[in-house]
Order: C-alpha cells, then sequence, then structure tokens
C-alpha cells in the first residue's frame, strides 16, 4: 500500500545543509497498522509528511497504492491524497469558520460525487458527537475536536489514515478514545493505519513498530500480543540490511 525506495531529505538552513532523513527503504501491506517512533527531530513527522504527499523527498520515490507520488504534479497529488488517505493533525487543523459537520463535509465534496451529509453526521455519530453536528470548533473540547477530525479523515471511506501525534494535546481518557477509535476504523474496514507516537503504550498496540534515530531506520520490528520480534528484514544498529 506504501512504498518508500532511498527517501532522502534535506534542506538549506543559510550556509549550512540540514539532512533530515537519510536514505529510507520500507513498505507497510494493506491492513497494518504501523506505529513510527523516535526522539523529537529523528524525522517520523518529516517522514510522514512525505508519505502522505504533504512535502516532496529531495531524492528517492515514494508511491501510494501503486501510484508514484514524488514527482506529481501539484493538482494530481493533491487528487491523490483526497481519495487515498485521510489525514489527523495533533493540532486538529479544523477550519474555524466552518460547523463540526462542515468540516467532516468538506474532502467529501472536494473528492466524491453526490451527497455526504447523510454520510458525515453518521460518522459524527459514530465518534460520540451526534449533539455538536452544528457546533463550531471554539465550542468544543480539545477531545472533540481531534473526533471531528477523525470523521473528516474518514469520510471518503480512504484506504490509508495517517495521523501525527493525534493523542499528543489530549488527556490520557480522550486520547485512549482517539486511539480506539482510529484501532476500529482499522480492524473494521482494514484500513491501512500509519501513527506517529512518542507513546510506547500506543506503539505496543501496532501490528509494526519502526524506529528512526537521525534520519535513518534503526529498528523495524513486529508487534505481537504485547511482545515484540524482529522481521527478517529489520535494520540491527542502524545500517540497512542487505534483504
Amino acid at each position: 500500500m506504501i512504498s518508500v525506495r532511498k527517501v532522502t531529505k534535506s534542506i538549506q538552513n543559510g550556509a549550512r545543509r540540514v539532512e533530515i532523513l537519510k536514505g529510507i527503504d520500507l513498505e507497510v501491506p494493506s491492513g497494518q497498522f504501523v506505529a513510527i517512533v523516535g526522539a523529537s527531530g529523528s524525522g517520523k513527522s518529516t517522514l510522514l509528511g512525505l508519505m502522505a504527499g504533504l512535502d516532496s523527498p529531495t531524492s528517492g520515490e515514494i508511491s501510494i497504492d501503486g501510484v508514484p507520488i514524488h514527482n506529481l504534479a501539484e493538482a494530481e497529488l493533491a487528487a491523490v491524497r483526497g481519495r487515498k488517505i485521510g489525514f489527523v493533525f495533533q493540532s486538529y487543523q479544523l477550519i474555524q469558520t466552518l460547523t463540526a459537520l462542515e468540516n467532516v463535509l468538506l474532502p467529501f465534496e472536494l473528492n466524491v460525487a453526490g451527497n455526504g451529509v447523510a454520510k458525515a453526521r453518521g460518522l459524527l455519530h459514530e465518534v460520540g458527537l451526534t449533539e455538536r453536528v452544528d457546533h463550531y470548533p471554539v465550542q468544543l473540547s480539545g477531545g472533540e475536536q481531534q473526533r471531528v477530525a477523525l470523521a473528516r479523515a474518514f469520510v471518503v471511506d480512504p484506504p490509508i489514515v495517517m495521523a501525527d501525534e493525534p493523542t499528543g494535546n489530549l488527556d490520557s481518557t480522550n486520547g485512549r478514545l482517539v486511539l480506539d477509535l482510529l484501532l476500529e476504523r482499522n480492524r473494521s474496514k482494514r484500513t491501512t493505519l500509519v501513527l506517529v507516537t512518542h507513546d510506547a503504550e500506543i506503539a505496543s498496540r501496532a501490528d509494526r513498530k519502526i524506529v528512526l534515530k537521525d534520519g535513518r531506520v534503526v529498528e523495524d520490528v513486529m508487534v505481537v500480543r504485547g511482545t515484540e520480534f524482529e522481521e527478517a528484514r529489520a535494520v540491527p544498529g542502524g545500517q540497512e540490511s542487505d534483504g
């Protein structure tokens, strides 16, 4: 579902060139829940943004559901994002002048023909916000705003959902609720879920954990019933394997 080949990302900071990602190779099969972890500055959010088509790599190739996205024009890239990927931000990124219902509807109206009101209402009911559909973001708590963001990410039934620290601004109760909603979508719809997190408990619930350090994959393990075992392509000591 997601293919990343020899991807690098660097930025120019005055006279200094900063390398953020240093040759990332990974494959994510359909339906897998992947947690990407690592210290601040390790490159995990940058990697997620590249896989989502929110930014372009300096070099390398990225494909989403068989479609190469690393060299697409912005209009084509936006079309792929709109159909294939639901993205959940840590800071919600709701449009303040739109109601909860209107925020959820927006991706549907941009990418799908027909009337999506019933579907948007159904999703808001699914995330426990039936009574809040006509409220604006400023009238909602942080947990409620993030649940609106989840419903918005789900509304076009994308095969992939990506989330960047989706519980980072929430208390433990709301954080668990948001994670449970993401996991339910992963199980019921077989949605591929890629999630960046600092939370070890969240990572332990994933099918697979990828650890980044200094812009490289240093660990890639499958997680089974709270224990971990290395995949055949795990990267020991931060060095890329030949397999």
